[in-house]
């Protein structure tokens, strides 16, 4: 077999030496990814790790909130493995085309990541970042959840202009919001207001809010924070007045199942206690069948190693909202989102689910 030199076509007088991890190999070839020229054209060259780095190709959506998500994972990576080199992919979603019909219209969970899962079977991409409130329940063969990194705020939050706080928007308020686990439960509080549609990017929302005759908005808190609008927040909804979207905060990193590249990468930026929260939360989504058609929430947190998780499920209007709670070793966590599921059925959410579901939401 030909040797480094011979295959590189190098004039058979240069003499190159490699210390790869402390141990010099004649023909060159690197046991270990580290590695030092000694000596190239009679010349000590260093820094030559940049020929070997790992080229990874990160798929998200375009919005500037998600890109804000994949840059956050991609210099994260980077800081622990220097040898990597991340290639953002932007990929268009059906969710981003549809901009004049409610999700529950056109579908729910998964308009937002279908294509990008796609691209990630396909090869094209070899890692993804998603919100994890997008996740349906159930990963598609061949995909896994690679990492779930540290939570930010899971709440909601009001934006307005005008007004303070939920409790002190008039009667006749136009409230702005597409979802209806936030309408359902604004209109549980304030059956007086008025919800009104509302698509979009969170820019796009924010500049509505500001030309249009809207007197509030609903958002996530996590979105305002990661984009530095935190100082247009006028409210932090509590998990009384709104309970949060399953993995509402929380990003997803996702990878083909079982990869051997990206497994143990991704891994580093998992966090223990949120992933374990959105375990329960995901089981609890999973048992209900639910998506944007149906207006139900969910929430856990661990405290003191338990698990604290909360759930309902309500009818769109608001006039009605079945709550459950419980805790649990945080070992359980998948038992007891499944727990909460089955309290909320036996207090007749089933029969929520199924009418909508039947009609579409």
């Amino acid at each position: 077999m030909p040797d480094l030199q011979q295959r590189q076509g190098l004039p058979a007088h240069v003499k190159l030496r490699f210390c790869v991890q402390g141990r010099r190999r004649p023909d060159g070839f690197r046991l270990g990814r580290r590695f030092v020229v000694r000596r190239l054209f009679g010349l000590e060259l260093r820094g030559m790790r940049t020929l070997m780095k790992t080229a990874l190709r990160l798929g998200t959506r375009g919005s500037q909130l998600a890109l804000w998500q994949a840059n956050w994972v991609k210099t994260a990576l980077e800081r622990v493995r220097p040898d990597l080199i991340i290639e953002l992919i932007t990929i268009k979603t059906q969710g981003d085309k549809i901009l004049d019909v409610p999700l529950a219209k056109v579908g729910g969970k998964g308009l937002f990541i279908k294509e990008i899962e796609e691209a990630l079977v396909d090869g094209r991409i070899d890692l993804a970042v998603h919100s994890m409130k997008d996740m349906p329940s159930d990963v598609p063969a061949g995909l896994a959840i690679g990492a779930v990194p540290k939570r930010e705020n899971p709440s909601d939050v009001l934006v307005s202009i005008r007004f303070d706080s939920l409790e002190d928007l008039p009667p006749g308020a136009k409230i702005g919001t597409s979802s209806l686990r936030r309408s359902a439960q604004i209109l549980h509080r304030r059956p007086d207001v008025d919800i009104v549609a509302l698509r979009g990017n969170l820019d796009t929302r924010l500049r509505k809010l500001e030309t249009t005759d809207l007197d509030a908005i609903i958002l996530a808190a996590a979105g305002m924070l990661r984009l530095g609008q935190a100082d247009r927040i006028s409210e932090y909804l509590n998990e009384t007045q709104m309970l949060p979207a399953v993995g509402q905060g929380a990003l997803c990193i996702e990878i083909r199942d079982q990869d051997p590249l990206t497994m143990p990468l991704v891994a580093i930026l998992d966090h223990d206690d949120t992933h374990t929260a959105i375990l329960a939360e995901r089981a609890f989504l999973k048992r209900l069948e639910g998506g944007c058609q149906v207006p139900l929430a969910a929430h856990a947190r661990l405290i003191d190693d338990r698990l604290h998780i909360n759930g309902l499920v309500a009818e769109t209007d608001g006039s009605r909202i079945l709550r459950a709670a419980t805790e649990g070793p945080a070992r359980q966590a998948e038992a007891l989102g499944r727990r909460i599921a089955e309290e909320l059925l036996n207090q007749g959410a089933d029969d929520i689910l199924e009418r909508l579901q039947q009609h579409g939401g």
